[in-house]
């Protein structure tokens, strides 16, 4: 199963991804639309075809171009606010452009699929840590465009015999170790960037929103997975479809607090980050971490970056020397 198709690949956890699958000798081709990835995060010798999702043509394209054992999926939009003012643009790009490309792929006899879920699918936390067993209750349209295509999946597994691993992904970080691809969003939404730009004089300041939570230090505490790990744990995910079907939570165990982030990021850097206090946002969780037994289990995945100061340093080397 060496040759890939990675839709999303040029975006930022699909990049990171395809690069780990070339070092590891895979045959990599990137299907992206560039609207939010960059075509300069993908690496060589990875090829690049230029489609989307809505557009089946371009799909039918890729697919008669090259021959496939399999597809990772990472193309969609996954803004949580944007969601609710535009729950059309979600539906339509995440949901029925992912049954456009299933269609391709069940015409062309490709059975394989790993795909970019969320722990945006289980909503508001019953309880924490978070195993794969808590119930699913999304609490805004991104991650109910998720958890469809979660049972899409169930649904043509059963019927078609698609072989699946949904990976429900905590809070994604960091940037490649070496310094050549990392984090390039616009708008900027993930915490350690905004918080390094705020550092480099690029925002006024860090916005902390509420800190009055139930929690030691009354900010939110989240789990904070390297982007790297997640690379690991895709092609890792890829190496037992044969044998597993079905859903696995990515995360470190580890909770990590707003303003724990913020302090790291100082001792990292250097440097004093300007802090504002804000109003708590809706529909924040005060805890949110993944139980990862599950991923260790099926997977052999065990996270390398466990210290959030060797998150963030990476994520630094990236934002000074920023390629895209």
């Amino acid at each position: 199963m060496k040759n890939l198709l990675i839709v999303g690949g040029a975006g930022y956890i699909g990049s990171h991804t395809v690069k780990h699958l070339l070092e590891k000798g895979y045959n990599c081709v990137v299907a992206d639309n560039l609207v939010c990835g960059h075509k300069e995060a993908v690496l060589p010798p990875a090829k690049f075809e230029l489609a989307d999702l809505n557009d089946p043509a371009s799909l039918e394209r890729v697919f008669s171009t090259y021959k496939f054992d399999a597809v990772l999926h990472f193309a969609a939009f996954a803004a949580v606010g944007e969601s609710v003012l535009d729950p059309q643009k979600y539906y339509q790009n995440n949901v029925a452009g992912t049954l456009n490309l299933l269609a391709v792929m069940k015409k062309h006899g490709v059975k394989k699929i790993v795909f970019s879920s969320t722990c945006a699918t289980y909503g508001e936390p019953q309880y924490t840590p978070i195993d794969e067993k808590h119930p699913q209750n999304p609490i805004n349209p991104y991650g109910r465009t998720k958890l469809m295509i979660e049972q899409v999946f169930s649904d043509y597994a059963k019927a078609y015999g698609l072989q699946y691993i949904a990976l429900r992904y905590f809070n994604a970080a960091g940037a490649a170790a070496d310094g050549s691809i990392g984090e390039s969003h616009d708008p900027e939404s993930h915490l350690i960037p905004l918080i390094l730009k705020a550092i480099k004089g690029e925002r006024s300041c860090i916005k902390i929103f509420g800190t009055d939570y139930p929690t030691p230090d009354g900010t939110c505490l989240r789990d904070y997975i390297h982007v790297e790990d997640l690379a690991q744990a895709h092609r890792l995910a890829l190496e037992k479809l044969d044998e597993y079907s079905g859903y696995i939570n990515l995360g470190t165990g580890i909770k990590t607090s707003v303003k724990e982030m913020i302090t790291a990021a100082e001792e990292v850097t250097g440097k004093k980050c300007p802090v504002e206090i804000a109003p708590r946002r809706a529909g924040d969780p005060a805890v949110l971490y993944a139980a990862n037994g599950k991923s260790k289990q099926i997977l052999g995945w065990e996270p390398k970056y466990i210290h959030i100061k060797d998150i963030i340093a990476t994520a630094w080397k990236w934002e000074e020397h920023k390629k895209f």
